[in-house]
């Protein structure tokens, strides 16, 4: 019986033009090659979205193995030497969910010696415990796919790849930085409008007009003080304020006049503002009374969308006592909670992971730091029958392609929680209480 198991998700590997192009494909080979040379009783489980067949719009069904092989040969060449040692099992997850509609993928996949287990999930026995697997979209409302199997029950998340991402790809090469490509990362895809935003400011902006739109933005909130100082000074309330920030502006000479005329042209502005406010006001709350009573928006105090998967992993736990680890991707963190007696494992992405960053001034947009995190999770079984956890993390550089002025208007994002080296499972002897709570990930 297979003593290790190695686990990764969330690969996104192929769609139309700039989506082609695969930033950690060495990484991927090297990992595969290690592998094959190793000499463990090992199985490898994708654990859903291996490929961006939604991505592909230009051919159509099975055709799209085909283009994949294409485009990457050796990274099926390598495919194939490892899965002639050790095997190497594939389920669908959302963006690959044709793997699960067409019988023809699992002897295209065969034939490079990858399992196709067109399940939407899996499980695997080690020591006296059980692992469970699926890739997580189920528990999405946007990408749960209603009738799975069925080529036709496409959620609503397909037709936004289709029409949103997979054009993405087709105009990225266009762009002054070639970062369109990047928005599989950007998750959750409420994020996408944000990101355009910040990207085209940025990066796409004509650089004169960006120099000269940031000190009228970066002292929209020294504007909002001003308009206090104003209004004391107009009342007669208070007028040292005002003859303080003219006394102080009238020391820098030029500089203090146009720093002032700035501030005076952000106080109009917030005054056109002020006047507009109520009638929008007005206008956008009867707009969102209506979508919501089409059930288009949801109010903001939402549960956490962790504890969804959560919640799910507790519903495996109890169906069956014997599972001791559940396992998930699909949303890009990877992470390994304790629920009780269990673990919870999210696989995370080989993808660029962004991390927003809001500047510290101004009305500016937000930066979106770019890193990697190319990590697999080893499971072993202990010699009393739990599960040994191992996390790995493939060494990458960061992209590091922030712009200095991203760099001058924001801090570095905060570093990631810490995911645990080593966690120990021990066999399962009853089932979850059913007022048990996750705690913090559990240590080495």
């Amino acid at each position: 019986m297979t003593d290790t198991y190695y686990l990764i998700s969330d690969l996104h590997i192929g769609g139309d033009e700039q989506l082609r192009h695969v930033e950690f494909h060495e990484e991927l080979i090297d990992f595969l090659q290690d592998l094959e040379d190793g000499e463990e009783d090992a199985e490898l489980l994708i654990n859903g979205d291996a490929f961006g067949l939604w991505e592909f719009t230009e051919v159509e069904g099975p055709a799209k193995l085909d283009a994949l092989v294409a485009d990457y040969p050796e990274l099926f060449a390598q495919l194939r030497a490892t899965g002639e040692r050790v095997p190497i099992t594939l389920i669908p997850g959302n963006h690959d969910y044709e793997l699960a509609a067409h019988d023809e993928y699992v002897d295209g996949l065969a034939e490079y010696n990858v399992t196709l287990d067109q399940s939407v999930s899996l499980t695997r026995e080690l020591g006296d415990a059980v692992v469970h697997v699926e890739h997580g979209m189920q528990q999405d409302p946007n990408n749960r796919i209603p009738d799975f199997g069925n080529p036709y029950a496409n959620p609503p998340g397909y037709f936004v790849n289709r029409q949103i991402t997979s054009r993405a790809g087709r105009l990225s090469g266009r762009g002054t930085y070639n970062w369109l490509r990047d928005i599989q990362a950007v998750t959750p895809m409420t994020q996408i409008p944000d990101w355009i935003a910040s990207n085209y400011f940025y990066r796409e902006m004509s650089a004169w007009l960006r120099f000269a739109v940031v000190p009228f933005l970066a002292l929209f909130n020294a504007a909002l003080w001003y308009v206090g100082v104003v209004a004391l000074d107009a009342t007669g309330v208070w007028s040292f304020p005002m003859a303080l920030v003219q006394d102080a502006l009238a020391l820098f000479g030029p500089v203090g006049y146009l720093v002032d005329v700035v501030l005076t042209a952000n106080l109009v502005l917030i005054g056109l503002l002020a006047v507009i406010a109520v009638p929008l006001y007005v206008f956008f709350r009867d707009v969102r009374k209506t979508l919501r009573r089409f059930g288009l928006v949801h109010e903001g105090n939402d549960e956490d969308p962790v504890e969804k998967y959560l919640d799910r992993a507790r519903a495996v736990f109890r169906a069956d006592p014997a599972v001791a680890v559940y396992v998930y991707g699909h949303t890009h963190r990877p992470s390994a909670t304790d629920v009780g007696d269990r673990l919870v494992i999210n696989t995370g992405t080989w993808l660029k992971r962004l991390h927003r960053v809001d500047p510290r001034i101004g009305l500016l947009p937000p930066v979106y730091y770019a890193s990697y995190r190319l990590n697999y999770f080893r499971l072993t079984a202990t010699d009393d029958g739990g599960v040994r956890v191992d996390y790995e993390v493939v060494d990458k550089p960061d992209p590091d392609d922030e712009t200095l002025l991203q760099r001058l208007l924001t801090r570095p994002p905060e570093p990631e929680a810490r995911i645990p080296e080593t966690t120990v499972v021990d066999a399962p002897v009853s089932s979850l209480p059913p007022e048990e709570e996750p705690t913090e990930p559990p240590g080495k």
